[in-house]
């Protein structure tokens, strides 16, 4: 009985109820994730990264949370982004347009893997 009253509780303080009857989470969804690799040696690389997402007249910097291998945005925001990346060791790179669409609750991430030419 215990496990089923902390279920509940899981249940009704992770999801909710629309007039439609869909059950969402209430996590919070970053719609862009992406990971940056040295195209030489093909390690992750973070440090002096700065990666941009531009959807129109919206732009976000794409944060890294420390110990992670990527960079996150676009939080429940669908769009049309064209995502450049900079560094002072490494070339610029700057995407063709990625679509991140969105379903009844949330957006659905884009994964890209970038690989960056050494300068």
């Amino acid at each position: 009985m215990k496990y089923a009253v902390i279920f509940l509780l899981f249940f009704l303080t992770t999801c909710e109820k629309d007039d439609d009857g869909i059950i969402c989470t209430t996590e919070f969804v970053y719609g862009l994730h992406i990971t940056v690799k040295n195209a030489n040696t093909n390690a992750i690389v973070v440090d002096g990264i700065t990666v941009i997402a531009r959807d129109g007249n919206y732009e976000e910097e794409l944060i890294n949370i420390n110990g992670s291998n990527n960079f996150i945005g676009a939080g429940e925001r669908a769009g049309n982004y064209i995502i450049e990346i900079t560094s002072n060791n490494f070339q610029t790179f700057t995407s063709e347009t990625i679509v991140v669409g969105k379903d009844e609750c949330h957006v659905i991430p884009e994964i890209l893997e970038v690989l960056l030419q050494p300068n």
